[in-house]
């Protein structure tokens, strides 16, 4: 098999062609019972974020865990290769990519959804290349169950949201998708296929959550379910001041009798239809009253998103009393709040539509600079007057999100790394192109997002890139911080050549000698 795989080891740029006849031969090597796919490795070489492309050398189709091993294990034993799991091609800087190296297709493998019950709870045992909307349909319309926590687009892979945390409106209750897993199945970057818990392999467990695919590639999760609502009553609420935005944000997350779902974000104030005014109604029935808004109205307002979960068999008026007991501790603008009463399915499939949207008129395949990260209480406020009222007051041609999350819900033994202080926020710029292929206007994003980034480092804000992405070891050991030394370690563990994730660019290949 080694002798087979050095054939794909170039050293030089004239060593790089790979045909056909190669790559059927690398096939033959790996004995899979899945497929090498030569004529993908265009896909397999791009992302949602659009924004790198790089050439790698094939595109693995596995059909189980062994093949996953299989090759991980001709990777370890050759002298360069790195491998790169790829789920639904949705990173935004190429975090699933490997520059030829091999990069194996996650939604390839047989997709297993099966609903079990242990110790009087209910799990999903969901492989890692399953999408999310794949497990709503299964558990949700099949069982009448749901994970606790999800994220807000679903067309994600499982393995892909636990390698980094999983973040939606549910989690200032349940935390992370990564606190809600209690099993799994991995392989490591020394080809070892491991089952793992807080119990059983505890350090390559808590590692893989949000290790952001360092320690091993995630096969197999099981995820706690719970019951399922019907529906959902959908409110939005409108305020012109900051501070009065944050305290209610925070005060919904922080009472024991809340909404089920707590979001918000920042709107332009104006009629554009994108970052303005129209954005906020859920109804095209709807209308948003801007003669409401107070004279003192800076250029951007804010918006608190919540959501209740109910049955069919519920009164009405129970639904109508909770709502308003709970608006009626909200400081929000009379006259600027907003209701629907949709079906569970609607409201978590919610983004779905608005992908069917954006694939019709092409913004879908624009490229996508998006940037998300975490900013403590502390500093949100600055941020806000520094970010949202300067940097950004003309909008970004996409939803800006910000609002409280609680790290009492976030298990530190993992690798995810987060602010100080109890309370610390969401800041996701999901920018869309719609001048696509305009390639100023996407430089002039990226620019922008250096910027932000920079002037939060300048402010010295307590701040954490979620899906981070740096290009030297020195930010990546300031994102880090005191927790930089144990991910080196797990890393040396789990991963010691340094072969898996290489498009995250935190540690480089270690050549087999």
């Amino acid at each position: 098999m080694i002798a087979c795989l050095e054939r794909f080891m170039p050293e030089t740029e004239a060593d790089t062609r790979a045909d056909d006849d190669v790559v059927s031969g690398l096939c033959k090597a790996l004995e899979l019972t899945g497929s090498i796919d030569n004529g993908s490795v265009s896909v397999a070489g791009k992302d949602f974020g659009g924004l790198y492309t790089v050439k790698p050398l094939a595109f693995i189709r596995p059909s189980a865990a062994d093949d996953v091993a299989r090759v991980v294990n001709a990777a370890f034993r050759s002298p360069n290769l790195t491998v790169a799991a790829r789920g639904n091609g949705h990173a935004i800087n190429g975090q699933a990519m490997a520059d030829r190296g091999l990069v194996i297709d996650m939604r390839a493998m047989e997709i297993r959804i099966e609903v079990v019950s242990s110790n009087g709870s209910a799990y999903v045992d969901v492989s890692g290349g399953a999408l999310w909307e794949d497990v709503f349909e299964r558990c949700v319309l099949g069982f009448g169950l749901a994970p606790r926590s999800w994220t807000d687009y679903l067309g994600l892979t499982v393995g892909g949201t636990l390698s980094n945390a999983g973040i939606s409106g549910q989690a200032f209750r349940y935390g992370p998708q990564t606190s809600n897993v209690t099993e799994m199945e991995i392989v490591t970057g020394k080809a070892e296929t491991l089952v793992c818990s807080e119990t059983e392999n505890s350090e390559l467990f808590f590692a893989a959550l949000g290790g952001l695919g360092q320690f091993g590639i995630i096969t197999r999760a099981r995820v706690l379910l719970q019951p399922a609502p019907d529906m959902v009553r959908w409110i939005r609420v409108v305020y012109a001041e900051f501070d009065s935005f944050a305290r209610d944000a925070e005060s919904l997350v922080t009472l024991p009798d809340s909404f089920d779902y707590v979001e918000g974000y920042v709107f332009v104030n104006s009629s554009d239809p994108v970052n303005g005014w129209p954005s906020v109604p859920l109804t095209t029935e709807q209308r948003f009253a801007s003669d409401r808004l107070p004279r003192t109205a800076g250029s951007v307002l804010y918006c608190i998103e919540v959501a209740l979960h109910y049955k069919s068999s519920d009164d009405a008026s129970t639904v109508d009393t909770a709502v308003s007991r709970m608006l009626g501790r909200l400081g929000f603008i009379e006259g600027l709040e907003f209701y629907v009463d949709v079906s569970y399915r609607d409201f978590i499939l919610r983004v779905k539509q608005v992908e069917k949207h954006a694939r019709a008129n092409g913004i879908w395949d624009a490229p996508h600079p998006w940037l998300n990260m975490f900013v403590s209480k502390r500093d949100i406020a600055d941020f806000d007057r520094t970010v949202f009222k300067k940097i950004l007051k003309d909008g970004i041609g996409g939803p800006m999100l910000v609002y409280p999350l609680l790290r009492s819900k976030w298990d530190d033994r993992t690798s995810v790394v987060i602010p100080e202080g109890e309370i610390f926020y969401l800041v996701a710029l999901l920018r869309f192109d719609p001048e696509y292929p305009k390639a100023s206007t996407v430089e002039k994003m990226v620019a922008q997002n250096q910027e932000i980034k920079q002037c939060c480092i300048n402010n010295e804000f307590d701040f954490k890139l979620y899906l981070p992405h740096y290009q030297s070891e020195e930010e990546w050991e300031r994102h880090f911080g005191n927790r930089w030394k144990r991910f080196v370690e797990r890393k040396a563990r789990f991963d010691p050549m340094a072969i898996l994730a290489p498009g995250q660019r935190i540690f480089s290949r270690t050549r087999q000698l």
